[in-house]
């Protein structure tokens, strides 16, 4: 049985991340939403509503969970049993950044490894910044994000 994790800040969960979802879910046996606390980041979104967001998206995968955790990633893997961090790689700026991401995490624990699924191309474009820029400026969020949610985040920007 493998369980991976997928971290990241989810702020708010794009199409392009319900994707790497969809297929990390049918890979594992096990797969981990994690939303991982960064102190140098501002987030639109509570943590709190963040997990909502998930919970009501991933209710069409039975083994898919999400959790808040804080500290390092490899540590929260190595305490839960998951052996694998899956992340996404929409184009090369992704690649540079993840590679060092990765390569620290192997010099952390080596018994962990990093999977890459490369973003669809009609995701490739898509980020959390561009969900929230599109949405402040009252744009249409069709086809950025999962319908699920789309309440939450016009509230948010009260449009």
């Amino acid at each position: 049985m493998i369980k991976a994790l997928y971290p990241g800040s989810f702020d708010p969960l794009t199409n392009g991340h319900l994707d790497v979802i969809k297929r990390a879910s049918a890979i594992f046996d096990e797969l981990e939403v994690v939303i991982m606390n960064n102190p140098n980041k501002a987030f639109t979104f509570s943590v709190e509503e963040r997990i909502a967001m998930i919970k009501s998206i991933i209710t069409k995968f039975p083994n898919v969970t999400v959790s808040a955790q804080s500290g390092l990633t490899v540590d929260y893997a190595q305490r839960v049993g998951a052996s694998v961090l899956v992340r996404g790689i929409r184009a090369v700026m992704d690649y540079e950044y993840e590679l060092q991401q990765a390569t620290a995490n192997m010099i952390l624990n080596p018994a962990i490894e990093t999977v890459f699924l490369l973003t669809h191309p009609q995701w490739s474009f898509l980020s959390s910044s561009v969900v929230k820029q599109v949405a402040l400026n009252k744009g249409d969020l069709t086809g950025f994000i999962p319908p699920e949610i789309k309440d939450v985040i016009l509230a948010k920007y009260k449009l």
